[in-house]
This record gives structure tokens, sequence and C-alpha cells, in this order.
């Protein structure tokens, strides 16, 4: 069975491209070379997208291998295969990795355990249900990364197929 999904590189400092490539190309056990281009939502940055295809599970692996970098921007989404949800993982600098569950359209599913302890959380600590619900779909994460996600409009698309 094969995963398809999509890699953006939303920002990263000339010095950490060839090690976004190295490290990408070993989760998928094949030479990456992304086509890196200026971004112009943080000057001195460049941005990089990839389509790819490989075994279930490959976004989780490049965002491991990725998380951390404190200067890295990116996102990595994986589409549903049988009997796996889709998924995105989001990173910035200041707020770390975000992990959701994701439809078929790209929107964030929120687990019904997940829903149910932020009621619970809200009612016990009094805390406001409308932060709990946009902690849970990642708004702040979705806020960060939009001026790097508008800037990448129109940028060329490349595929990989990883081995195995």
């Amino acid at each position: 069975m094969s995963a398809r999904g999509v890699l953006y590189v939303h920002s990263a400092p000339a010095a950490l491209c060839p090690h976004v490539e190295w490290a990408v190309a070993g989760v998928v056990g094949v030479p990456v070379k992304l086509d890196w281009e200026a971004q112009p939502a943080a000057p001195g940055t460049y941005r990089a997208e990839l389509n790819w295809q490989g075994a279930p599970g490959t976004s989780g692996a490049v965002a491991s291998a990725l998380r951390g970098w404190q200067r890295l921007r990116y996102e990595i989404t994986e589409e549903a295969t049988p009997g796996c949800d889709g998924v995105r993982y989001s990173y910035t600098p200041t707020l770390g990795v975000f992990t959701s569950v994701m439809s078929a359209c790209g929107e964030v599913l929120v687990p019904e355990a997940r829903l149910r302890d932020a009621m619970r959380r809200a009612r016990e600590q009094q805390l406001d249900l409308a932060e709990e619900l946009d902690r849970l779909t990642g708004r702040s994460w979705d806020e960060e990364l939009d001026p790097f996600r508008h800037a990448g409009e129109g940028a060329p698309v490349r595929w990989l197929h990883a081995a195995g």
C-alpha cells in the first residue's frame, strides 16, 4: 500500500536547505533535491514543496526527522489510506509541532475524546471553551504559517517516489 502527501518547507535559512534534503532522503530512501526559492515572507530564507509517495507513516517519519530545527517552518501532509486517517504536521520555531487528523479536503478533524476532554477541562478549570477549541484545531499554527503559505502560491511542484 502506498500513501501520498506534500512537504511544504515554508522557510529555511540557506545553511539548512541541504540538511533538510538529507533528512528527507534518509526517511524516504532515495536522494532528494528540492527546488528552493526565496521566501518573500521572511527575507533571507527559502521555501520548497515536494509531493511524495511512499509507505503509510512517511509524513510522521519526516516530521520527526525535522522536529526541533529552530529556524525551520514546515508542514507535511499525508492523505488517508485504507486503515489510516489523513494527517498533517505543522512546525514553527515558536510553537513547536502540531499534529492533526485531516479530512479529504484538508480540514482538521478533532476526535470525540479530545473534544470531551476540552469540554471537561474548560468546565473544571474555568477555561474558555473557544480557546480550548482553537488549541485543538491548531489555530496558532495556522495564524503563524498563513503569511508563508500565501507567499508560496504559484510555486512549482515536484513529485518524489520513495524506494521500497
